[in-house]
């Protein structure tokens, strides 16, 4: 079988995109060759700055041919029928089709199509075009009086079956066997045969056509260097992978700063040179610190040995760096506090306030979270009270990857409790699925408290205005904040039922505490929106010294809607409950909350059925509490016991769905025990009883794997049952006590989980 060969050569290609379109290009034309009935081999994708190339394997030289059968319309059916059935079968006549007879239906014409194969080079030029008219590149841009779009503008094509020139025309561009080499280094002409002597020609003109190998060859000039220089590489795969793409014969040198700018905190001076020159960064291998050399890539081999294009990176480095320098110098200047009071201008979202006001909530809101993770109550509002500070510092402008970080150094600065500043960088963790969490025996309490206070914020205030992911976008990026939640509570095993934190952060966002303690409220939480609109109006300001949970803020009469006491002066914590967040609205979000628990513990191998039978006991919202009850759920169901007795429990639950639909009763409820004739009766009844006090006794002390082993004691006795005892007896009290205590069965295993949602 041919190969096919494709190369589209043009100007740079922006590295962020080179990756995706090799993929793309690969995926589109290979469907589209599958499509037109052409079966392909393996195919193989890359990109340089210049060229996206593509080698398929196995080409057929002819797609096979096809006989298609189409059913037409019935015999004496309308014209206009007819008419459609032969412009879509492509019959210039009724008469080229055949009569099928059928008795029943009445007689129908049908059309046999005989469709010969096609060459493979007419294939490959029809599926090319229209992939290169409608390749999907973030951004495209057209170029002369042509309308056809690329990336940047087309300079050659290559389309190559079996080393014979497919007939293609792209953007006035008719597809030849020639292509250029480095744009230095091997801009001359040359033609190519097959993908191997296309590789081998192209790095006889120094270009490395795979990216993967230009980044290895990138990682080790690099390290060599540093290694002559005594130093270590900072490790940046990110910045390994864009060079790979900036360069197609990459050559690596080091180059210096000066000494003075290491005063500045080593991440602003790593931060700058990998985003302004896409430079790597070195470090004493021993002290860990950061060294004034850097690394650089360059996309040919100088004549001067680099010495011209290492002096031009030092003198824009050098710009960069004091640059930084500024800005670090200028920040130190503003207390943290000062900064964070300019949050005031800085708008979170226009239903939710500026970052001032959800600054005031959070702060709060760690306060109370602090004692469920042994953190200092004050530390923690102190340090969510500056957690979002240094979001107006110029370094953060600048850097906006740097928020937090940047924080904590202006904190210790300051001379903040290392607890706050340690907290006022981490309280952004978990960023990403692979990125840690703060953690409790690492000193992290105060981090933890505000972290979680800050994502819980976030995720009760946007389900408080509607705001919720859909399955098309996560534009606040909600679910990353609920598995940030549930990574916290988890790593570090805490107690933090999420009901009760929903209360508490929505509690925060309805009083809207500021700094003059005056109240804040959504119009459309209120049932009443008229008497809401009443209230807002009669809210006062209050002195700013005091804490809002002792101010008396209510100093006229309140509708009977929202308190029964009237002309009567009011604390602030006495409305706590007015507007509590309504119950559809904390469902929906226990159930955002239940589905990432699923993907975070699916990721661990645990089933997402037994999340779904512990969840849907109702009120289990303590995130630290079910991973365990699943746990030991997932190992009592691999033993004999466990397995036997979901079996038993499912066959009762069964029967009993069926008895009860169709008496159009329940048979919940307690069983007879005058009416229990059977020893295996008696037996169940017996274990029935003791399981039950002995599953809760378990449970209350968090004990799951002792009421998993209680609960094993149902599986004799419930198999006995079900061996000797007829359920539908004809004795209609009987068949009724027997149907209740199944009933039992299942109400007895409910204080553990809800064995129907189990699989299996």
């Amino acid at each position: 079988m041919a190969e096919l060969l494709l190369e589209l050569f043009s100007e740079e290609i922006p590295s962020r995109m080179q990756a995706r379109a090799a993929e793309d290009l690969k995926r589109l034309v290979t469907e589209g060759l599958s499509a037109a009935g052409l079966a392909v081999g393996e195919a193989h994708s890359f990109a340089t700055p210049r060229r996206l190339a593509l080698a398929v394997e196995d080409v057929p030289a002819h797609s096979p041919a096809v006989s298609e059968e189409r059913k037409g319309p019935r015999v004496g059916a309308p014209e206009q029928a007819v008419a459609g059935f032969l412009k879509a079968a492509g019959l210039a006549s009724i008469g080229e089709a055949e009569i099928v007879k059928d008795e029943k239906k009445g007689d129908y014409y049908v059309a046999r199509i005989e469709k010969r194969g096609r060459p493979a080079a007419e294939i490959a030029a029809e599926v090319v075009a229209g992939v290169l008219a409608k390749f999907p590149w973030p951004k495209s841009m057209r170029w002369g009086s042509g309308t056809f779009q690329w990336i940047r503008p087309l300079k050659s094509v290559i389309c190559l079956i079996d080393g014979r020139v497919v007939p293609l025309e792209v953007a006035g561009l008719t597809a030849s066997n020639t292509t250029r080499g480095h744009r230095f280094h091997g801009n001359d002409v040359f033609e190519v045969k097959s993908f191997e002597d296309y590789a081998d020609k192209l790095a006889g003109h120094a270009v490395m056509l795979n990216a993967g190998e230009r980044a290895e060859e990138i990682r080790e000039q690099a390290e060599a260097l540093a290694k002559k220089a005594k130093l270590e590489l900072i490790a940046d795969e990110a910045l390994l992978a864009e060079n790979a793409g900036l360069t197609e014969w990459p050559v690596v040198l080091m180059g210096a700063f000066d000494q003075s700018f290491l005063d500045v905190p080593a991440e602003c001076l790593i931060t700058s040179m990998k985003t302004h020159q896409k430079c790597f960064s070195l470090r004493d291998p021993k002290t860990k610190k950061l060294a004034n050399r850097f690394i650089l890539v360059s996309n040919l081999t100088a004549t001067d040995g680099g010495a011209q294009i290492v002096a031009g990176n030092e003198k824009v480095i050098r710009a960069r760096l004091s640059d930084a320098k500024f800005f670090w110098e200028q920040d130190l200047k503003r207390p943290l506090d000062e900064m964070a009071s300019a949050l005031e201008g800085i708008t979170f979202h226009e239903k939710l306030g500026t970052q001032a006001v959800r600054v005031e909530r959070v702060k709060e809101l760690a306060f109370q979270i602090a004692g469920a993770v042994d953190a200092d109550p004050q530390d923690a509002r102190r340090a969510a009270e500056l957690c979002k500070a240094d979001l107006v510092s110029d370094m953060v402008g600048e850097f906006p990857e740097l928020q937090g970080l940047m924080g904590r150094y202006y904190a210790e600065k300051a001379g903040t409790k290392p607890e706050i500043a340690r907290a006022i960088e981490l309280h952004y963790k978990p960023k990403g699925q692979s990125d840690t969490v703060p953690k409790e025996e690492e000193g992290d309490a105060v981090a933890i408290a505000v972290a979680l206070a800050d994502k819980l914020d976030t995720l009760v205030g946007f389900w408080a205005i509607d705001e919720k992911p859909t399955g098309s976008g996560d534009p606040y990026q909600l679910r990353r904040a609920a598995l940030g939640v549930i990574r916290i509570v988890i790593e570090n095993d805490l107690r933090v039922p999420l009901m009760r934190a929903f209360d508490h952060a929505y509690e925060q966002l309805k009083q809207g505490v500021s700094k003059k303690g005056n109240l804040f409220l959504f119009a459309k939480v209120a049932n009443n929106k008229v008497q809401d609109e009443a209230l807002r109006s009669q809210w006062i300001d209050v002195d700013a010294g005091a804490g809002w949970n002792s101010v008396a803020v209510w100093s006229v009469p309140v509708p009977d809607t929202y308190l029964k006491n009237r002309e009567k002066e009011i604390p602030l914590d006495a409305l706590v409950g007015v507007y509590a967040l309504p119950s559809p609205l904390k469902q929906d979000l226990l159930s955002f909350f239940a589905d990432r628990l699923k993907v975070y513990l699916k990721d661990q191998g645990a089933r997402h059925d037994l999340i779904d039978a512990v969840f849907s006991l109702g009120g289990q919202d303590d995130l630290a509490l079910i991973v365990k009850r699943v746990e030991a759920l997932a190992q009592f169901l691999k033993t004999d016991d466990g397995a036997n007795l979901l079996a038993g429990v499912k066959r009762a639950s069964n029967i009993l769905a069926i008895e009860e639909k169709k008496d159009k009763t329940s048979y919940a409820g307690s069983y007879d025990l005058k009416l229990l004739n059977e020893k295996e009766e008696l037996a169940l009844a017996a274990a029935i009883e003791s399981v039950k006090q002995d599953t809760v006794a378990a449970i209350n002390v968090e004990n799951f794997k002792g009421a998993m082993n209680a609960l094993a004691e149902l599986r004799a006795p419930v198999d006995a049952f079900f061996d000797k005892v007829t359920v539908n007896d004809s004795n209609s009290a009987l068949r009724e006590n027997r149907l209740k205590l199944l009933s039992e069965i299942r109400a007895t295993t409910l204080t553990v989980a809800n064995f129907s949602k189990i699989a299996g």
